[in-house]
């Protein structure tokens, strides 16, 4: 087919949609700001003050309340713990789709509250637990009955997390103006802000709700942070007149099928060698398109056949039919979403590889010399607060130290990109996995020269804190890859799709963890019986280190997958729309400063 069936299609902007714009650049002056950020991370603080506190020792309760074997409660953990993180891909989706991000997290929250106070009444009320069993030797476990009541609890908790978790971090942002430009003026990264405020609340929890857990009770211990998530929810209501609350721009779902329906149609159609003749409607993306229109990339070209104007399209110009034809940046979007995903799928390994660190690393710490003094000892899950504080003090650390020195040598004003600090975050995590397994082999030797290895109960007189460098080499990594991962999703995602896209953060959690409960189950039924590495009682007689070996196999191999990636991956091209105050005109510009992480490549986008 010729050329000649294609038509350029050209935008003029009249002064209704000047005016227009310039409203709404008003309207989102007027609301959002900092202002609005002691409502949202109030709210957010609360939220996870009450997450980590009801979660981090919840092995202990499995374990030591309702009796379950190690194995058994690590996997009902990891397992809800992945049904957590696949929830919010769901609550993303309808927020962006037609209830926007604030109803989301209005009902996310009360679901999430309904969850803690049903597990709060069940550890008050003994008829809902097993008998005791202090010596952990020939214990009845919990029958089926407490367990439904178990998951139950768990499951309205992670439904009410599918509606919290994607929306908060992207609806503070929205209180912004997350354009390059603002970003690059304010002289601080958001992502860096709201990860210190939400590091001060699970230190927080780690610390005092453990603390009441083990030495109280678990009637207080849940309790505190059921009440800690009613504030949260009030704070976030008050604050709601001041919040800019963009509207959902239909479901992205469907715009992106839209695409490669119209692609498919026009599968036989000769693709034009000039981009500027595609269509192109800069009020029909309007509402989609905030902050500028994605601009066109030459990857994957064979999607530019849905933006062709054929002769058919041309007749239907002033109402066009979506699924026939779309524009540039619908087309982009596409595009954008499918370059995400070989960068978004290395998480998932990662995840898989420590998803039951965790939970083992808490019962090392139970056999271990806890004591401060002759009367205090450390609870065993309140040992994450080293890595909460190594992620509070290297966030400080990486904005007004790392930063300013990276940016003389790469002379980027964000000092490093994205997926550079997620490689380093990688690195780090996988050394931390190597301490890990020297420790557990250092705490057995100690084990075996005391003659405990038979005694599953027993404290071996080696200190507790051995495990500090690996709780501290873990936050090391959480500074560089958890907050460089929750930023390339939010900045590379299309506009209309943010919540969807940091959705998908809690997408990697949930298919890692699925995968690491199978991981996990299958190194317990295949290591054999006499020195199973993941045993069920008697951690002595395990070998967890080897299991360690093997989590650190697979984050090398996961490396060098995530470099390969990293290497070739094109930034997204971006039209923002800069307001000018003196005459309060519209200006394009496209960010030209992004570079190709690791080789250094420019990625320029030219209008």
């Amino acid at each position: 087919m010729e050329h000649s069936e294609t038509r350029k299609t050209q935008y003029v902007e009249d002064d209704d949609m000047k005016e227009k714009n310039k409203r709404i650049n008003h309207d989102r002056r007027k609301r959002g700001g900092l202002r609005t950020m002691p409502f949202i991370l109030a709210n957010e603080i609360c939220d996870r003050f009450a997450g980590t506190g009801f979660h981090a020792n919840m092995i202990t309760y499995l374990t030591t309340e309702l009796n379950l074997p190690l194995v058994k409660a690590s996997n009902i953990l990891t397992n809800f713990g992945g049904t957590s993180s696949l929830t919010p891909l769901i609550g993303a989706l309808i927020a962006d789709s037609f209830a926007g991000r604030f109803w989301t997290i209005i009902v996310g929250s009360l679901i999430y509250e309904l969850g803690m106070v049903s597990i709060t009444t069940s550890a008050v009320l003994p008829q809902l637990r097993p008998p005791s069993c202090p010596t952990q030797e020939n214990c009845t476990e919990a029958s089926g009955s407490q367990l439904w009541v178990l998951y139950l609890c768990l499951l309205l908790t992670s439904i009410g997390t599918g509606g919290i978790r994607p929306c908060v971090v992207t609806f503070a942002a929205d209180q912004f103006d997350m354009s390059k430009a603002k970003k690059e003026a304010r002289g601080w990264n958001f992502f860096n802000l709201y990860y210190f405020c939400m590091g001060l609340a699970t230190l927080t929890a780690l610390t005092v709700v453990v603390y009441i857990q083990d030495h109280v009770g678990w009637g207080w211990g849940l309790g505190l942070p059921t009440m800690a998530m009613a504030l949260s929810i009030i704070a976030f209501v008050v604050g709601s007149p001041l919040y800019n609350k963009v509207k959902p721009g239909g479901s992205p779902l469907v715009r992106l099928a839209q695409v490669i329906v119209a692609a498919t149609k026009k599968r036989k159609v000769v693709p034009p060698r000039d981009p500027s003749v595609l269509y192109n409607n800069r009020e029909l993306d309007e509402g989609i398109s905030y902050n500028g229109r994605l601009v066109h990339t030459n990857q994957y070209r064979w999607l530019d056949r849905a933006a062709i104007v054929t002769e058919a399209d041309a007749k239907d110009s002033d109402s066009p039919n979506l699924w026939r034809i779309a524009t540039v940046h619908r087309v982009e979007e596409l595009k954008s979403i499918i370059r995400m995903l070989p960068i978004w799928a290395a998480g998932i390994l990662l995840v898989t590889s420590h998803s039951h660190q965790g939970s083992f690393t808490i019962l090392q710490a139970r056999s271990m010399n806890r004591h401060l003094s002759k009367s205090f000892e450390i609870p065993p899950a309140s040992l994450a607060i080293f890595s909460v504080l190594t992620v509070l003090i290297g966030l400080v650390v990486y904005e007004r130290v790392f930063v300013p020195i990276a940016r003389k040598f790469t002379g980027n004003p964000v000092g490093i990109t994205c997926l550079q600090r997620m490689g380093i975050g990688f690195i780090v995590n996988i050394i931390a996995t190597i301490v890990a397994a020297l420790v557990e082999l250092k705490r057995k030797s100690v084990a075996a020269e005391h003659n405990l290895l038979d005694k599953p109960t027993a404290i071996v007189p080696i200190s507790v804190f051995w495990l500090i460098p690996q709780f501290v080499l873990h936050g090391v990594a959480e500074v560089f890859m958890s907050v460089g991962h929750l930023e390339f999703l939010y900045d590379q995602s299309p506009e209309s799709m943010r919540s969807s896209a940091v959705a998908l953060y809690s997408l990697a959690i949930s298919v890692g963890s699925y995968i690491g409960t199978f991981m996990v189950s299958l190194v317990h039924k295949y290591t054999g019986k006499q020195r199973n590495w993941l045993p069920n009682r008697n951690l002595n007689r395990g070998r967890l280190d080897c299991y360690y070996w093997l989590v650190t196999g697979i984050q090398v191999l996961n490396l060098i997958y995530y470099v390969i990636c990293a290497w070739y991956y094109t930034w997204k091209p971006l039209e923002e729309v800069k307001e000018n105050s003196s005459e309060g005109d519209v200006e394009l510009a496209t960010d030209k400063t992004q570079s190709k992480p690791f080789n250094g490549v420019n990625e320029n986008a030219e209008i």
